[in-house]
């Protein structure tokens, strides 16, 4: 069965279009409750995965760290794998309080796309964002770290997509 690497993974669950992988969940915070409690940055002796998912959690680190996240993915895949990562998209956004949109949680403005969510903070230093990133600065990190190719898309709601292949 395939194996998919579900790093940062907080309590969210997985996506419905990895249906048939095997979910490894890994993150810091061990409330969470992972299989494996961990920081991205170094992920040990796990792997390979056929596809590494990273839904906002690598805006969470330095920048440096980041690097060392991505770099990190692209060790634990197999040839041929992908790591699927969404983040903030930081494209046109000011750090000011103006609601950029609504969602589940409430408002989120561009102070919380710089910064991390303001009503989460308090209560989970985690949740403080570190860095950031447009579709090209995504790309090049994707590169960097050793990817064969790297595609970015801009979605709704300000996020940003990004896939990078082994």
């Amino acid at each position: 069965m395939a194996k998919v690497l579900h790093a940062g993974c907080g309590g969210d669950p997985l996506p419905v279009w990895f249906a048939g992988f095997d979910e490894v969940r890994l993150d810091i915070n061990p409330d969470c409750k992972p299989d494996i409690v961990a920081s991205m940055t170094s992920l040990g002796d796990i792997g390979p995965f056929e596809a590494v998912y990273c839904s906002h959690a690598l805006e969470h680190l330095f920048p440096h760290d980041a690097a060392k996240a991505l770099a990190e993915f692209h060790r634990v895949l197999a040839p041929g794998g992908q790591a699927l990562i969404f983040v903030p998209d930081l494209e046109g956004v000011a750090p000011t309080q103006e609601v950029l949109f609504e969602s589940a949680a409430g408002p989120i403005t561009g102070h919380d796309l710089f910064y991390g969510y303001a009503p989460y903070l308090a209560s989970n230093p985690f949740m403080g964002h570190r860095s950031g990133f447009m579709a090209d600065s995504m790309a090049l990190a994707l590169e960097v770290a050793g990817f064969s190719s790297a595609l970015t898309q801009r979605i709704q709601g300000h996020n940003l997509m990004a896939i990078g292949t082994k």
